[in-house]
């Protein structure tokens, strides 16, 4: 029984090293489809939306341009300065050079500054693609027109060949005065012959 025990236990740590040798060799990649977006491994960095970055980007470059911010800002910073010059000593949490402030500001700035850039970057983006589907429009256009021009002045030469109203009516109008003259001549030349 030690015997088959010992086999037993060599086929354990066989099987067992066969296992860990799988795992630790790369597998090879899942075939990927060309009409699914590629699915990203999970990184260090936290992972996020960049669209939704994006937008959020935009909606706060958005209210930084209004004058709401503006009168916001000129709010809090009057509100801040009053009350570090006005309140007792120890309430105070920002004193006269107004440091916190001077950081507080230079904080905003630093973050409005890149946010701003991303919204005109994202607008720029999105300017190059209608700009290029007005150009693959105008191309278009300008194929179509082409085309009806072609084809009237292809109308027009067939018009060429056909009769007109126009042209009618002006040889009808030859076939009358020939007819009046033929019957005016063939009266003349019976009176005479009387």
């Amino acid at each position: 029984m030690g015997g088959a025990e010992r086999v037993e236990r060599n086929e354990l740590r066989e099987r067992a090293a066969e296992r860990a040798a799988a795992h630790d060799r790369p597998h090879p990649p899942p075939r990927v489809r060309l009409d699914l977006p590629l699915v990203r491994r999970r990184g260090w960095l936290p992972e996020y939306d960049p669209e939704a970055f994006g937008r959020t980007s935009e909606r706060i470059a958005r209210f930084l341009g209004t004058g709401r911010f503006i009168v916001w800002m000129t709010v809090v910073i009057i509100i801040w300065v009053v009350w570090n010059t006005t309140v007792p000593g120890h309430l105070r949490f920002d004193n006269y050079p107004f440091i916190f402030l001077t950081l507080m500001l230079s904080l905003q700035a630093s973050y409005a500054a890149p946010l701003i850039l991303l919204a005109q970057n994202r607008q720029d983006d999105r300017d190059r693609v209608n700009l290029e589907q007005d150009r693959k429009q105008n191309e278009r256009s300008i194929a179509d027109t082409e085309y009806l021009t072609r084809e009237i002045a292809a109308l027009r030469m067939g018009l060429g060949e056909v009769a007109t109203r126009d042209w009618i009516r002006s040889e009808f109008q030859e076939l009358v005065k020939d007819l009046e003259q033929r019957r005016v001549f063939p009266e003349e030349s019976e009176e005479r012959d009387r």
